[in-house]
């Protein structure tokens, strides 16, 4: 093939991944020579669009012939002040592609982000000494921040505020009255200067012990996957913490991948006490302004940390040396939508191509992590005990057989007494319930009509502060109605079910001089709102929360010593094959939310099946033993880790044609020892979006490779164009 990067001729023939569902390079014309990983515009149709030189040798750039120079069109732009994008995040974007059995154009775009991080940096204001003036003379604030400047280098304001201990007020009035004078400095990438000895802890024994093997792995500067197992409270991030810290020492960049949910909580002021500086994040939360910051400052390699969302896998990082991805086992690590990928493996793949190592976290580690350490492949090293003083909270099982009061209560009478006894030791009590709104089911008591939602198989939720119903899987809302919309009788609609509303109706009756907060997504809709809300919390000036999912990860509230696990059999039931692992999980999670500080916590747990082994195995901390009876019924079955599945998921505006186009693929389906295609059968959610879904499930030997058996099924059937047909390796949705 011909080198396209040193042609003598006067123009070069560059080949361009472009930012869009594309599977193959494009060849364009350019002036100059341009290195693999040049990030530029091209035009493609009647659009210009974002995309990167590839290397010659890729197979997506690989032609039968040279095209003809005379017929190409010429590049529109080069970005030339942005560091190409490394080949090891070329590389990875061509793995993740074949992995997820994705357009490798459409991984792209997810490291791209948008054309605004392509925009030209701002200029900032930085301020330095100004000749003349008598420290002396100054206020002992003033006196910092004029000491803060002695090696005579500008700093920006919130830079110097951070030195010198002040707010950033009182910099700007010093420059106002010429103590300081003000400069132009280039925008700098967040999180540049992080130094690793500003707050270092004293670790106890436990977490010295966990964390050498961590350092070690980082100075070894070889690929590696270690899970940091611990229980809550343990001290993890700490311990991790000195890998991240290694891996500043040598001068490499790190990535601690977080649950989304949790990055707006004390974790982050953790990491400015430990390094001196905020950390840069990337999350959905950001402005574009904010993303072009932080994905330049990645991409020059001045931005040393970055704390994120499963996204930031996806940052072009020219010289990572740690990966951490806590909460390991979170569900939220997977993407659903558009390019299908679960950030934990990938992060794992990640590693491998950059030859570093990579750190798994979890209180509640995943079977398929578990699995791996049982098998070799990954270390573990345990921290077994709660940090300092704390221990681990009694679990009691409220079993609601008999505890029931009535249909209209969801508290049982041994839980509102424990309740009574901690508020009036002016402690705290979490209700947790992993249902949004009022009641789940909205039904007529006349008729019996159920609210479905008219654009999904699913019930409408009812909301009762904003008098709506509303469905949770896409978001429409209707106004809840005075009468049966079926029947047209009045005052007969009955809500079924409890959601938090509804248990923060019945706290309201029963504790009414408590201060009681909901916290659940429909409460916290952004960043900031979760932040000022965890603070109330951590401030003591809540008695009783009432949350969902989002109170039970990495939050630490030193005054909560109570948790109410409302219904803990919910997430039991249905044919999801992980259900008993999440449940246990999520449950564990929350548990863990209790005596983090000195006071002993106290978890009760209401339930219809106290005998499941999920319910005794978070009674008595036996871990061990849940994990032991999951791992067997996993074998029996032939499902993960002991087996690699695959999800088609076929859907389209017209039923007809999804059903026949998903029975027309069975015949093309693989077949063989190792292999079993189950489907096609119509999905859970039937319906979504106005769209019929049908479902196969693949099931495969370990051995086997799955993603060549399902692309050579793809290729033989072409998919109608009204119709669409998704991949899913590895799923963890069966809806």
């Amino acid at each position: 093939m011909q080198d396209f990067f040193e042609n003598d001729s006067p123009s070069h023939i560059v080949p361009v991944l472009v930012s869009k569902p594309v599977s193959q390079c494009y060849s364009y014309v350019s002036e100059e020579a341009l290195e693999p990983g040049t990030y530029l515009r091209v035009p493609l149709g009647s659009n210009s669009v974002l995309g990167v030189v590839w290397d010659t040798q890729s197979a997506l750039a690989a032609q039968d012939k040279v095209p003809d120079i005379k017929k190409l069109k010429p590049v529109d732009f080069v970005f030339a002040e942005i560091p190409p994008m490394p080949a090891i995040h070329r590389q990875f974007i061509e793995r993740l592609a074949r992995y997820t059995l994705s357009a490798a154009g459409a991984v792209l775009k997810m490291s791209l982000s948008s054309s605004n991080v392509f925009n030209p940096p701002q200029p900032v204001a930085g301020y330095k000494r100004i000749s003349g003036v008598d420290p002396d003379k100054l206020t002992d604030k003033r006196r910092k921040v004029w000491e803060a400047l002695e090696d005579g280098e500008a700093m920006r304001a919130s830079e110097l505020a951070r030195a010198a201990g002040c707010s950033s007020s009182v910099i700007r009035t010093m420059a106002d009255q010429d103590l300081l004078r003000e400069v132009e400095m280039s925008e700098e990438g967040l999180c540049a200067r992080p130094d690793p000895a500003f707050g270092k802890v004293t670790l106890n024994e436990d977490q010295t012990a966990a964390a050498a093997p961590l350092i070690q792995a980082v100075m070894d500067e070889k690929f590696s996957v270690t899970l940091l197992d611990g229980v809550t409270g343990s001290g993890k991030t700490e311990v991790y913490f000195e890998a991240v810290s290694q891996a500043l020492a040598q001068g490499k960049q790190a990535l601690i991948l977080l649950p989304e949910i949790t990055l707006s909580n004390a974790f982050l002021s953790r990491f400015e006490k430990r390094y001196g500086c905020a950390p840069a994040l990337w999350h959905s939360g950001l402005t574009p302004a904010q993303r072009r910051i932080v994905w330049r400052g990645v991409a020059c390699g001045e931005t040393k940390v970055v704390i994120g969302a499963r996204s930031a896998l996806m940052l072009p990082f020219p010289n990572l040396g740690l990966i951490v991805v806590d909460e390991e086992h979170d569900q939220s690590f997977k993407q659903e939508e558009g390019v299908i990928y679960h950030a934990r493996d990938m992060a794992v793949m990640r590693s491998y191509l950059t030859q570093i190592p990579c750190v798994l976290v979890s209180a509640t580690p995943s079977l398929e992590t578990l699995q791996n350490v049982v098998e070799g492949r990954y270390a573990r090293v345990l921290l077994e005990n709660r940090f300092g003083s704390a221990s681990l909270p009694d679990v009691h099982i409220i079993d609601m057989r008999d505890a029931k009061e009535d249909a209209q209560h969801f508290l049982s009478q041994e839980l509102k007494e424990a309740m009574t006894a901690t508020i009036e030791k002016e402690e705290q009590v979490l209700l947790f319930l992993n249902r949004r709104g009022y009641a789940p089911l909205t039904l007529c008591r006349s008729c019996g009509h159920r609210y479905e939602c008219p654009r999904c198989s699913a019930w409408m939720v009812m909301h009762q502060n904003s008098n709506q119903l509303s469905c949770h899987h896409c978001g429409h809302k209707m106004r809840v109605p005075k009468s049966c919309l079926k029947c047209e009788e009045t005052e007969s609609l009955v809500p079924c079910g409890p959601g938090v509303e509804r248990i923060a109706e019945e706290v309201g009756k029963a504790f009414p001089e408590a201060r009681m907060l909901v916290l659940s997504s429909d409460t916290a809709e952004d960043h900031k709102s979760l932040r000022d809300t965890l603070r109330r919390i951590q401030r003591g000036e809540v008695d009783i929360i009432i949350g969902t999912q989002i109170v039970a990860k990495g939050h630490h509230f030193p005054k909560l010593t109570c948790v109410g696990v409302v219904d803990a059999d919910l997430g039991l039931a249905g044919g999801d094959p992980r259900a008993g692992e999440r449940t246990w999980q999520l449950l564990h999670q929350v548990s863990g939310r209790a005596g983090r500080e000195q006071a002993k916590g106290h978890v009760y747990l209401q339930s219809f099946h106290p005998d499941n082994p999920v319910i005794q195995s978070l009674a008595s901390h036996d871990r061990e033993r849940f994990v032991m009876l999951e791992t067997e019924n996993r074998q029996a079955a032939f499902l993960p880790p002991f087996s690699r599945l695959a999800a088609l998921i076929i859907s389209g505006p017209k039923e007809q044609e999804v059903a026949y186009f998903a029975r027309t693929l069975i015949g093309n389906a693989p077949q063989g020892e190792g292999v079993t295609v189950l489907g096609p059968a119509q999905a859970p959610i039937y319906k979504l979006r106005n769209h019929y879904r049908y479902r196969f499930l693949v099931i495969a030997d370990k051995g086997l490779d799955l993603q060549k058996a399902v692309r050579d099924w793809l290729s033989v059937r072409k998919v109608p164009s009204k119709i669409k047909l998704r991949v899913d390796i590895d799923p963890l949705s069966f809806l």
